[in-house]
C-alpha cells in the first residue's frame, strides 16, 4: 500500500466530506528528508471533527490519526484543516 493509500486510510477516521491529498515528494528530489525515504505531501481536509477548534488542536488532530507515519513516511506534511463551513 503507498504512503498515500495509507494517510487516507488513517484520516477516514476523521470523517472528512472532502481530502485532497498531493504528492509533492517529486519536487523536494535531493532534500535530505527524501532521500530517508519520507514523503512530502499537501493535504486540504474538511470534517466537522474541527469544528471549534484552532488551528493547532486540527493540526493535532490530523497528526494523531496520522500516528507513525510522521515519524519515517511522511517527512512534510502541509495541512488545510477546515470545517464544512469554513469552504
Amino acid at each position: 500500500m503507498s504512503t498515500a493509500e495509507l494517510i487516507r486510510l488513517r484520516l477516514a477516521s476523521l470523517a472528512p466530506a472532502r481530502l485532497e491529498l498531493v504528492d509533492e515528494s517529486h519536487l523536494h528530489a535531493g532534500h535530505a528528508g527524501a532521500r530517508s525515504g519520507g514523503g512530502h505531501f499537501r493535504l486540504l481536509i474538511v470534517s466537522d471533527a474541527f469544528s471549534g477548534k484552532k488551528t493547532l488542536a486540527r493540526q493535532r488532530l490530523v497528526f494523531d490519526a496520522l500516528g507513525e507515519l510522521m515519524r519515517k513516511e511522511i517527512h512534510a506534511l502541509s495541512i488545510q484543516a477546515r470545517t464544512p463551513d469554513e469552504v
